[in-house]
């Protein structure tokens, strides 16, 4: 019995681990923090190859990233319901 309460025990603690990645994966923490990262990194990127208005205009791939988890949910049920 012990072999088997060791298996529950390992299956419990990755079921606990796949939960907190599926919150992780949806987290406004994870889209937030690609967003800033996605706007610094075309800010940098703008400043580097002397573009006008690099603040301005880095907010469209960090907006478009934005746009498309806001539709991914959307998209998804789509996907979903034709797999049935």
């Amino acid at each position: 019995m012990n072999n088997l309460e060791k298996r529950v025990a390992a299956i419990e603690q990755r079921n606990a681990k796949v939960e907190l990645d599926k919150h992780w994966e949806t987290s406004i923490t994870r889209r937030a923090s690609i967003a800033v990262l996605t706007y610094g990194v075309v800010v940098g990127y703008l400043f580097a190859i002397g573009k006008d208005k690099p603040f301005i205009n880095a907010l469209v791939p960090a907006g478009g990233f934005i746009l498309s988890t806001l539709a991914l949910g959307f998209v998804r049920r789509v996907w979903e319901g034709n797999r049935r």
